[in-house]
């Protein structure tokens, strides 16, 4: 009779020492993913920016690529990101210009204005989002292909 230490789980899987432990594919980060792309692929689309649009869809690539690098620039994106937003209201202040006002959208036939700091509210939530998404521990595990910075292997 074995010890009940070396008893073997039925509904646990296999694991050696060898092996890495297979981590599922986040649901967050599929999203996040999925927002990073569309955003990409519409730049590329708008011709606005298309440099920077092909470096994130090929981060994009290295994280789905379980590349530890793709990890690192994924985090370094979104903190970058968060800075940027979260100063954009301190530089687009203009106390001299008496025509500021609220940002006017229009789809299709229906025009809306909403206030400025709702929209930037709205984008630094969006960027917060973004941080805390890539830096729980799920993604951590997720991506776990050795550290060599080479995002094309």
């Amino acid at each position: 009779m074995q010890p009940p230490s070396q008893l073997h789980d039925p509904h646990q899987p296999q694991q050696t020492s060898s092996t890495p432990v297979k981590a599922r594919l986040p649901k967050r980060l599929i999203g996040l993913l999925l927002f990073l792309s569309i955003a990409s692929i519409s730049g590329l689309v708008a011709k606005q920016g298309e440099l920077f649009c092909l470096l994130t869809l090929l981060m994009v690539i290295a994280v789905l690529g379980r590349q530890r690098a793709g990890l690192y620039l994924l985090r370094g994106y979104t903190v970058v990101q968060l800075g940027l937003v979260s100063i954009l209201p301190v530089l687009l202040y203009d106390p001299d210009n008496l025509l500021t006002g609220p940002s006017t959208f229009q789809l299709g036939e229906w025009q809306g204005k909403i206030p400025d700091y709702l929209v930037f509210g709205a984008l630094i939530l969006l960027a917060i989002l973004q941080v805390w998404i890539a830096f729980t521990a799920q993604v951590s595990a997720y991506c776990h292909v050795k550290n060599n910075m080479n995002i094309m292997r």
